[in-house]
């Protein structure tokens, strides 16, 4: 959890949203990544999606059964859609979603061999996500002055 908060301070600091996610495989870390939806003006590119990608090229397979997602905060839909199909073995994630767009809101589900654990490391993950957001309000508050 440690690198995918890592890599949501690497977003912040470029304007996204500060979600930053890595795979592990055999406890090694195969792909890292962040939000890069700004950057590359594409709605899809979550840092889980990234990761996703990068991992399934790595064991060149569409599955990544024995894989480990870290992510800052909880996945939205189409992650969790993304997580499915990929069946993944595990997803540690930080944070729940505090606008309520994560998926345990919404009712989608996991694959069903998938275990979930959140929690872990959630104070950073969280003040990390509340940061950015109170700051864009703040410079949202000062253009209408």
């Amino acid at each position: 959890m440690k690198i995918a908060l890592e890599e949501a301070f690497i977003a912040f600091h470029k304007n996204e949203i500060p979600i930053g996610a890595t795979i592990t495989y055999q406890n090694i870390v195969i792909a890292k990544a962040h939000n890069l939806t700004e950057a590359l003006c594409d709605t899809t590119a979550h840092a889980e999606m990234l990761v996703i990608s990068l991992a399934s090229n790595y064991l060149k397979s569409k599955y990544i059964r024995e894989c480990t997602l870290y992510v800052t905060m909880e996945p939205c839909i189409m992650c969790a859609g993304a997580l499915f199909w990929s069946q993944i073995g595990r997803v540690v994630c930080g944070t729940t979603n505090p606008s309520k767009r994560g998926f345990i809101y919404s009712g989608t589900k996991l694959h069903p061999r998938t275990e979930f654990l959140s929690g872990i490391m959630k104070s950073q993950c969280k003040a990390l996500i509340h940061k950015f957001f109170s700051y864009k309000r703040l410079i949202n508050c000062k253009k209408f002055r």
